[in-house]
């Protein structure tokens, strides 16, 4: 049954007539210019082709030719004036990935007080204005890295649909395909100069969020520009995550090379299958035969079984993880640390266990963020920092936006300037069963279709 109709305009494309579909949920054939009916099952195969022209084109595709090859395909399929917006690296501001230009196109824009900031917070899609200009922000997720935003226009009376998530989806995947081998992507999400051993920093760190169906990890790091001695890291294998993180002494490039090591060594080691004393044994080792005793790094060593909850972990000289309790409660974990890795003292860890509750929430950190201190010589503090995540456990956010705001906060705390790497790190155990899909809505800012296991990306 025919339930409604709708023009579509023949656009030119690779020396054939593609056809532009006015795609209105409801319609299931539309009428060409040339008064020619097709099924929207056309359309949907339009799209396809439109997909699958990027993926095959994407092979010899630098980063720099991305915007123009997906807006002029995406045009075909009535998604018009495709814009990428990427996120600097603090994620307070929107950067244009320039290609064809377009005159109303601002070329950044804030993350606080725009539309478009607010769907890269929240996840969300949002039209550009109440008014009915048919443009569009979209979240750009790679998993449940946030990347930034596209803008795009529809015809008035359409919204996106699955197939345009689709598209957000695929343009995701191939700007983290061609980001490692771009000097342009580097260049445009950094808002000053770089100190080398922070440039060292952050091509060893892993993406800041990570999520399956029974975890959640997300993880901030400060002073963007400057770390020098910090360092986190986790990977998956089966149903078991390991995490470390690392606070290495100092604050020059020779902290930068202590903790590179030890997460080097972490990961060698990790990757043979060696247990947490094993690993905290050869990072020891590897530090003490570089620097014999004039460079250690205190950290925190821990696996996580995602079936049970039972998280095992070591410290060597390191602050303890705390758990959030039913997101109000505060659990102190306590272990007899080892000292810090390096020192050459040859003195085994403790390995100790914690039995979690489903919801509860890890908490890492370094002293960068609890031992500073701000003009008036006040410490931000554990208690500053709990105090944080409970109050705002109420705000209903994703957990990479709490965090990006908490990091916020405490640079306004010390006025903008922190004198020690600060990173914290926070992995949610949902439970032996899969999440929700609402709950990973609110807690990733997965746009809900994604969160249900299906292959859209959008309701």
């Amino acid at each position: 049954m025919v339930t409604g109709v709708c023009a579509i305009a023949p656009v030119q494309g690779d020396g054939t007539a593609d056809y532009q579909a006015w795609a209105v949920r409801g319609v299931d054939r539309v009428t060409s210019a040339r008064g020619k009916v097709f099924r929207m099952s056309d359309m949907a195969r339009a799209r396809e082709r439109v997909l699958g022209d990027l993926i095959a084109a994407s092979h010899l595709m630098t980063l720099d030719q991305v915007p123009t090859a997906v807006a002029r395909r995406a045009a075909r399929a009535g998604w018009a004036d495709v814009l990428i917006y990427l996120a600097d690296l603090q994620q307070e501001r929107l950067h244009l990935l320039a290609g064809e230009q377009i005159a109303d196109a601002p070329t950044d824009l804030a993350v606080e007080g725009t539309v478009a900031g607010r769907a890269f917070q929240l996840g969300e899609v949002f039209p550009a204005s109440a008014s009915s200009t048919g443009q569009w922000w979209i979240p750009l997720l790679d998993g449940t890295e946030r990347l930034g935003v596209l803008r795009v226009h529809l015809p008035a009376g359409q919204e996106p649909d699955e197939d345009l998530g689709q598209l957000a989806g695929l343009i995701a995947l191939l700007l983290v395909s061609k980001r490692g081998t771009s000097d342009s992507y580097a260049r445009l999400v950094r808002r000053r100069r770089m100190k080398a051993v922070a440039e060292m920093e952050w091509r060893l760190m892993p993406p800041r969020t990570f999520a399956t169906d029974r975890i959640l990890l997300s993880a901030v790091m400060e002073p963007a520009y400057e770390v020098s001695g910090d360092a986190f890291d986790y990977a998956l294998s089966g149903d078991l995550l390991h995490v470390a993180l690392f606070d290495a002494m100092g604050h020059d490039t020779a902290a930068g090379l202590t903790a590179n090591l030890a997460v080097a060594t972490c990961r060698s080691h990790r990757r043979r299958d060696a247990d947490l004393l094993r690993i905290a044994e050869a990072i020891e080792e590897a530090l003490t035969e570089q620097f014999h005793g004039s460079r250690y790094a205190t950290g925190i060593l821990a696996y996580l079984d995602t079936a049970t909850g039972v998280c095992t972990w070591i410290s060597c000289g390191h602050y303890p993880p705390v758990v959030v309790r039913g997101r109000r409660t505060i659990v102190h974990l306590s272990c007899q640390p080892s000292p810090p890795l390096g020192t050459g003292l040859g003195l085994s860890a403790t390995v100790c266990r914690e039995q979690l509750e489903p919801g509860d929430r890890l908490l890492f950190y370094t002293d960068g963020v609890t031992e500073a201190r701000n003009a008036c010589r006040r410490e931000f503090g554990l208690e500053g920092l709990t105090d944080f995540l409970i109050r705002h456990n109420t705000d209903d956010l994703p957990v990479p936006e709490t965090l990006r705001r908490l990091i916020r906060h405490h640079l306004d705390h010390h006025r903008g300037k922190l004198n020690d790497d600060a990173t914290i790190l926070l992995l949610e155990w949902h439970g032996p069963v899969s999440y929700r899909p609402e709950d990973l809505v609110t807690l990733v800012g997965l746009p809900p279709s994604t969160s249900s296991g299906e292959s859209s990306v959008l309701p």
